[in-house]
């Protein structure tokens, strides 16, 4: 595990307060060489649609970057210390060393983070810009950033990550796959409690509600797509509450790994978590 911070580059990236495209199109290079086009095309892609500009959309949350330093410093700060001795807390918790970067970066323009490989390497890339747009400095939310993103890698690198298309056993799947990462997070953290998404009472009333999005999200699942699910993201609602997937992911896997040890279950094919999961539902 290498842990990177680019951010000590950030001013250099400006003259007299104007950030300087070629600049940043430099430092790209550095820091990931011939990897220019994965940040400029995802801009010009998003420019094409019509829907969005460079110099309206991003520039600005780009800026913040450089005039609202205390916050940059913030991040920074909860950076270090939820990647301090992580390599470390890894093992020791999982047993097995990832073999990842993970790099605090700016201008990923449209994403907090990232997961991308690149030359045969896992990177998790974490844009500074977007964490201090979404405030999200505090070391709660870089738990959920770098955490829950390393709890996927994992799963990737030392278990069986199938992937399936749209339908039933897509979003069941998804389910068991980001409550393998939420698990993954609240046992680094040493709270099985914790959830990065915990805010005005979202945490007591899902536990309240736990039964009733159990039955629900059974009932919905034949004829969920990415378009009508209203269980995972910020930007949906089930009964007016986000992330609700996440939660649920997550309590079923702490099922199953009542049961079963961790590295046994990222093993888990779907046959297996079918059937767990019909376990779950009659408790």
């Amino acid at each position: 595990m290498e842990i990177i911070n680019t951010t000590a580059e950030v001013d250099q990236l400006f003259v007299n307060g104007q950030f300087q495209f070629n600049l940043w199109k430099e430092y790209i290079d550095k820091w990931l060489p011939n990897h220019q086009d994965l940040f400029i095309d995802d801009v010009k892609r998003l420019h094409a649609s019509g829907k969005f500009s460079f110099e309206k959309d991003f520039l600005p949350i780009i800026n913040r970057a450089f005039s609202e330093s205390k916050k940059r410093l913030k991040v920074v700060d909860s950076f270090r210390q939820v990647t301090g001795g992580l390599n470390k807390k890894v093992i020791q918790a999982f047993g097995k060393e990832l073999d990842v970067t993970i790099m605090l970066y700016l201008g990923l323009c449209n994403g907090a983070g990232w997961v991308v490989e690149l030359d045969r390497k896992t990177y998790i890339l974490l844009g500074i810009e977007k964490i201090i747009e979404l405030d999200w400095m505090s070391k709660d939310r870089m738990y959920g950033l770098i955490y829950h993103e390393l709890g996927h890698v994992y799963h990737q690198q030392y278990g069986n990550f199938d992937q399936f298309e749209q339908g039933e056993n897509y979003f069941l799947w998804l389910l068991f796959t980001e409550g393998i990462a939420m698990y993954f997070e609240q046992v680094l953290v040493g709270n099985l409690n914790y959830f990065h998404q915990d805010s005005n009472g979202w945490l007591e009333w899902c536990d309240l509600h736990l039964a009733t999005i159990k039955k629900d999200f059974h009932h919905d699942i034949s004829k969920m797509t990415t378009d009508n699910q209203i269980y995972f993201g910020d930007w949906v609602s089930y009964r007016g509450r986000p992330d609700c997937g996440y939660y649920l992911g997550a309590r079923f896997v702490q099922f199953i790994c009542s049961r079963y040890h961790f590295n046994q279950v990222i093993q888990f094919d779907l046959d297996q978590v079918k059937a767990l999961w019909l376990e779950f539902l009659r408790l």
